[in-house]
């Protein structure tokens, strides 16, 4: 877990090209802070009751000044050393060092306070900053939660005995042991017992999920109620759970448009301002001007100057984007794809799985004879050793099936046509139209859309039974929702029939659908819709990814239903939906958003106060206290901005 942090922690400093490097902790930054204030107080009680000479002055401040300015005196020293000269701590360093040495200059005034102030101000900034960013790990951090710390493997000796090791050193094929209370360390099948599973850390999905024999578990889960013995299926490697937490280590790698400008940004702007700021105190001398004044205002020029508003509240703003939307079970896999997301003008969905379960499921039943719950029961009696989907839609809808105690002989499969069996004394035909008109059973179609199962009992008609893939319950909403965001377009595109495909488009009001698809038919129907959309607005393509990955690695943006790890979706998606919610696909685009309006109202906030004070330093109306507040102030509230990114909506 340690090393995890560590390199957590790495990760996310480069989002900053000028790293800060947060030594203390933030209660020891907190103490050194209020410590500086003390004494800063009594050093200007000594400056006004004494009568001390500059020099004795100087050390008087430079106590306060020392203690609150080590770590950016440090870090400057430390980036002119590696050549990172241009950093925000050297900056601070030269303008308050300069604050110290402008007393000593003829007609001039000291500046002691001053330069104290900016210090202990720079660190107030710091502070709130090391605490926005710890929220924002702290919110990816709740991920960290999923990962285990111990698996019980199962070893055969005189006796079975259980010894606990590293999930890293689990090999596929162990059996492990996990009990109530305690977190899934590796995939795998359950071979002995059931239980509940909690899985909101993976999905964000409350409802605990039943499992039993021959069900998948997936690491990261967490067991409920009962102990289980669970083969395991993958290496920790590969399993969903370290998968996930590469994802999220490894967002920060992919910077959005915004945080590149802003490292290029920085790089320019900085040494164009320490050269401006150099000859705003010697040009106007030269023609003439005070040295101390235009010293003066140069050195306000470089306090104002700092970029930290932006280097730091641009990444934060992102990196709290993509902490928000992974508490709500939406995984982005870099701040480039929440710029892209904000842009989604076209969405275009994979039919099954997607949009609807991917299960065929009992739909309407139609007697012509007996009741709805007879002709049921014997369907599913006759279906009883179908491997058929089909079959087990029988047999889900008509669970009792399997306890009623009937007598079922004589089954047998007719290729192409379906099932007959004797269920008691009847003789019960359960298949396609072509067995109806085998045995001579006058059967007629139906007005639902799907498959029709017609069933004859001792060779008359008995009526019929609809299966269909059922749409998921949020499906509906989902595209209600993109719709109210302003996406113009919702395509469907199937490799299911015709009329399926035209029955679901119509109950979801989709723009577009195309049906009897092959996945290479999917990749052209996309390419040609990335050719009609508008320059500056992207398509997203949203699939479960068994067989989408060509066209979720096409579009702009690939969002997969992670479906509790389907690993080609996870690997070929740029957006992960850990729950399979397509309703998910319209709040990942308003999380991505409003990151982006937070982070634009960030650059245009701060640069907007920053010239409007270095223009008022120029002219001379600006004072050192108001040059503070134009670079800590600005900060503080930018960084403040940034964690709103955090509250998804």
């Amino acid at each position: 877990m340690a090393h995890q942090h560590e390199h957590h922690h790495e990760c996310c400093e480069h989002e900053h090209e000028h790293e800060h490097h947060h030594e203390h902790s933030l209660k020891e930054q907190l103490q050194l802070i209020v410590a500086t204030i003390v004494l800063l107080i009594a050093a200007v009680l000594i400056e006004k009751n004494t009568d001390l000479p500059q020099w004795q002055l100087l050390l008087v401040y430079l106590v306060p000044y020392l203690l609150i300015g080590h770590d950016t005196l440090k870090e400057a020293i430390e980036g002119l050393l590696h050549g990172d000269a241009f950093n925000e701590h050297f900056l601070m360093s030269i303008a308050t060092i300069g604050a110290l040495c402008i007393g000593f200059l003829p007609g001039a005034e000291s500046e002691f306070p001053e330069a104290v102030f900016v210090m202990l101000f720079f660190q107030v900034g710091e502070l709130f900053e090391g605490y926005a960013e710890g929220k924002s790990r702290d919110s990816i951090a709740h991920l960290m939660d999923i990962r285990p710390d111990i698996a019980h493997i199962e070893v055969r000796g005189e006796r079975l005995e259980v010894r606990d090791i590293n999930p890293e050193d689990v090999e596929v094929g162990t059996v492990i042991v996990i009990r109530p209370g305690e977190k899934v360390p590796l995939d795998g099948m359950i071979i002995e017992g059931s239980t509940s599973l909690n899985t909101v850390a993976l999905t964000g999905e409350t409802m605990p999920r039943e499992v039993a024999e021959d069900d998948e578990v997936i690491s990261g889960c967490v067991n409920l109620s009962g102990v289980i013995r669970v083969r395991v299926t993958k290496t920790f490697g590969e399993s969903t759970v370290s998968k996930i937490l590469n994802l999220v280590e490894n967002a920060s790698e992919h910077k959005s448009k915004s945080e590149a400008f802003i490292t290029r940004f920085a790089r320019i702007y900085t040494p164009v301002v320490v050269i401006a700021a150099i000859a705003l105190a010697i040009i106007p001398t030269l023609l003439g001007g005070s040295l101390v004044t235009w010293l003066y205002r140069a050195l306000m020029f470089l306090v104002v100057s700092c970029p930290c508003a932006l280097v730091i509240s641009v990444p934060l703003t992102f990196f709290g984007g993509i902490g928000g939307a992974s508490r709500k079970g939406i995984l982005i896999k870099g701040s480039n794809y929440m710029d892209i997301l904000a842009k989604v003008g076209t969405v275009v969905f994979d039919k099954t799985g997607t949009l609807t379960h991917g299960q065929f499921a009992v739909e309407a039943v139609h007697p012509e004879r007996y009741s709805e719950h007879h002709l049921l029961h014997l369907a599913a009696h006759v279906e009883h050793f179908s491997t058929h989907p089909i079959g087990a839609a029988l047999r889900d809808a008509f669970p009792e099936e399997a306890t009623d105690g009937c007598h079922v002989s004589d089954v047998e499969e007719i290729a192409g046509q379906g099932i007959r069996a004797k269920v008691g004394e009847q003789i019960v035909c359960v298949g396609n139209p072509k067995m109806m008109n085998a045995i001579g059973a006058k059967w007629h179609d139906c007005h639902h859309v799907g498959t029709i199962i017609h069933v004859a009992i001792d060779g008359e008609y008995a009526g019929h039974i609809v299966i269909n893939d059922k749409i998921k319950d949020d499906s509906a909403q989902a595209i209600a929702q993109l719709k109210q965001q302003g996406v113009e377009k919702t395509v469907m595109l199937t490799g299911d029939r015709e009329e399926v495909g035209h029955h679901v488009a119509q109950q979801l009001a989709l723009d577009e659908y195309h049906a009897e698809l092959l996945p290479a038919d999917k990749v052209s129907h996309v390419e040609r819709l990335l050719s009609e959309k508008a320059a500056d607005r992207q398509l997203a393509f949203v699939g479960d990814g068994i067989n989408d990955a060509p066209v979720l690695a096409r579009a702009d943006v690939g969002i997969a239903m992670g479906g509790l790890g389907s690993d080609a979706a996870i690997e070929a998606a740029d957006v992960v939906l850990m729950d399979d919610q397509p309703s998910k696909v319209a709040l990942a685009i308003r999380i991505a958003r409003n990151t982006i309006a937070i982070a634009r109202q960030n650059v245009v906030f701060a640069i907007a106060v920053k010239v409007a004070v270095l223009l008022l330093a120029t002219i001379g109306i600006a004072t050192m206290w108001l040059a503070v507040f134009a670079d800590v102030g600005v900060t503080v509230l930018a960084v403040l901005n940034a964690m709103r990114a955090l509250r998804t909506a």
